[in-house]
C-alpha cells in the first residue's frame, strides 16, 4: 500500500523550491523546478503515493492549484500570515519548503477558499472595476494636492469639471506645475473612461449570474455590491451559519481577556469582571466589509433599515453597535436569500440581527 506523501513548494518567479516528505516526516526528496506548467506537472505525476500538496497564497497560487489539483489527492493554498513557523530560526527557499511540507502533515494549515471557475470571469469584472475606481480617487487628490501646495482652495468638485479647467490651470503660476496638472487632467479622462467600461463590463457579466439578481432585491446592495458578494464569496454554502459569514466579513466581535482569575482566601477564583478589551476581527476579507458597512450606512437614512435601525437604539442600544448590528442584519439577509434563492420580503425581517 503506497503511502501519503506531503509536498511543500516555496514558489517564485522563475523558480519553485519543492520538499517532499513522508508520514514519518522524513525529507524523501527536494529539487527546483521552473515555474511553469510542464515541469510541475512532470514533477507531481513523478512521485508515488496520494499526494497531499501546500503552497502559499500569492499571485501565481490560483493558476498553480489549476494546473496540480487534478494530479494530487490535496491542494492547501494557505495564508501566509498564519505561517508563524516560517519566521522562526533561519529563512531560506528550501527551509520554508520543508517547514511548508511539516505544516502539512501536522494538519496545522488553515486554506485560503480558491472559488469555482463559473465565478472566474466575475472576479476579474470586479477587480478591474474596484482597480480603476482607486486610480481615479487617486488622481483626483493628487489634483488638488497640486492646488492646495500653492494656496488656493478647492473645495467641491468645481476643480474636476472639464468646463472649469483653464479657470483653475490660470491660478498656478509655475509652468511646470501647471504642465503637471494637465497631465493630470488627462489621465483622469482616461481612468475615468476606463473605469466606465469595467462597470459595463461588470454589470454585463453579472447577468449570467442568477444569485446577483436575487441579492440586488435587497435594499442598498444594488447591482455593484452584489456583484461584489459574489464575486468574493462565490458560494454562500461556504458558510454553515451566519456567524461564520459575518466572521469572513469582519463583523464579528473578538474579545481578549487578562488576569482573569485571582487567589481569594487560599482558593483560585474566577474575576467577575476581568480585564477584557473588545473589538471586530481583523482577518476578514476587507471588501465585503466595506460592503456590508457601507449598505448599513447608507440604509440608516431609508427604510426599511431605518425603521429596524430606530428599533434598536430605542432599546438602549448605542448608535455605534446598533449600526453594527444593521451590517450584520443585511449580512444575514444576504446569505439567507442566496441560499434559499428567494427575493427580498420586508414583511420578513425580524428584531433579531
Amino acid at each position: 500500500m503506497k503511502r501519503d506523501k506531503y509536498v511543500g513548494m516555496d514558489v517564485h518567479q522563475s523558480m519553485t523550491v519543492v520538499a517532499v516528505s513522508n508520514a514519518e516526516g522524513k525529507i524523501v526528496l527536494e529539487t527546483m523546478v521552473p515555474t511553469a506548467a510542464r515541469p510541475i506537472r512532470e514533477l507531481m505525476e513523478s512521485l508515488s503515493g496520494p499526494l497531499h500538496v501546500t503552497l502559499e497564497e500569492g499571485t501565481q497560487a490560483q493558476w498553480l492549484h489549476e494546473v496540480i489539483r487534478d494530479l494530487v489527492k490535496e491542494v492547501v493554498v494557505c495564508d501566509p500570515k498564519r505561517n508563524k513557523l516560517l519566521t522562526a530560526g533561519s529563512k531560506g527557499d528550501k527551509l520554508d519548503a520543508r517547514k511548508l511540507a511539516d505544516l502539512l502533515r501536522a494538519g496545522m494549515l488553515r486554506s485560503v477558499w480558491h472559488g469555482h471557475e463559473q465565478t472566474r470571469g466575475l472576479k476579474q469584472m470586479v477587480r478591474a472595476y474596484e482597480t480603476f475606481t482607486i486610480d481615479t480617487k487617486r488622481t483626483m487628490l493628487r489634483i488638488k494636492a497640486i492646488y492646495r501646495s500653492r494656496g488656493i482652495a478647492t473645495r467641491g468638485s468645481g476643480v474636476y469639471q472639464a468646463t472649469q479647467r483653464e479657470q483653475w490651470l490660470g491660478q498656478i503660476p509655475e509652468a511646470g506645475m501647471r504642465q503637471r496638472a494637465v497631465w493630470l487632467y488627462e489621465q483622469l479622462d482616461q481612468v475615468r473612461k476606463l473605469r466606465k467600461q469595467a462597470k459595463a463590463g461588470m454589470l454585463a457579466e453579472s447577468r449570467h449570474h442568477g444569485a446577483i439578481a436575487l441579492l440586488g432585491t435587497i435594499p442598498q446592495l444594488g447591482p455593484i455590491r452584489s456583484a461584489q458578494i459574489v464575486a468574493t464569496a462565490d458560494t454562500p454554502h461556504r458558510f454553515r451559519t451566519k456567524r461564520q459569514f459575518w466572521s469572513y466579513s469582519g463583523l464579528a466581535v473578538v474579545t481578549h481577556t487578562s488576569a482573569e482569575y485571582e487567589l481569594q482566601e487560599g482558593r483560585i477564583r474566577r474575576r467577575s469582571k476581568p480585564v477584557a478589551t473588545r473589538g471586530l476581527n481583523r482577518n476578514c476579507n476587507r471588501r465585503l466589509k466595506s460592503v456590508f458597512v457601507s449598505a448599513a450606512t447608507g440604509g440608516g437614512s431609508s427604510n426599511p433599515w431605518r425603521e429596524y435601525l430606530e428599533s434598536l437604539k430605542q432599546k438602549g442600544m448605542r448608535p455605534e453597535m446598533a449600526r453594527l448590528t444593521l451590517a450584520r442584519k443585511i449580512a444575514t439577509v444576504a446569505l439567507t436569500i442566496w441560499k434559499k434563492g428567494e427575493t427580498f420580503d420586508p414583511r420578513k425581517l425580524s428584531s433579531t440581527p
